[in-house]
């Protein structure tokens, strides 16, 4: 009996053998649902990667005005304290007083006035 139950388990094992050959097969590397579910991860890495490159070109953008406004900036305050000291030189009392007796005006004690610069 015991040559028997080999020969039955020998041939049982060739039948599983056979079988999984069978399936091995027909089994497909991905089925169709991953495969969909591969593209659209893919479409959705590749949609969210343009997105970045947008964004970061519209950043890029939005630095580069700031940038020349920066620019203009500098440039006005360094106008606005050229004419700042070129107001200061020309309202000293001896220029006023010199440009005063040019035009014939003469200090009259009754209408001067003292203004306290602010």
């Amino acid at each position: 009996m015991n040559n028997l139950a080999r020969k039955q388990a020998v041939r049982s094992n060739k039948e599983v053998t056979v079988d999984r050959n069978e399936q091995s097969e027909k089994r497909f590397w991905f089925t169709p649902g991953e495969k969909i579910l591969f593209l659209v991860f893919a479409l959705i890495i590749c949609f969210m990667s343009a997105q970045i490159v947008s964004t970061q070109a519209a950043v890029y953008e939005v630095n580069k005005d700031i940038q020349k406004i920066e620019k203009d900036i500098k440039e006005q305050q360094r106008a606005n304290h050229d004419l700042e000291v070129q107001v200061s030189e020309e309202s000293t009392y001896e220029k006023i007083w010199k440009r005063a007796k040019e035009l014939g005006l003469d200090l009259s004690e009754q209408n001067v006035k003292v203004v306290q610069p602010k």
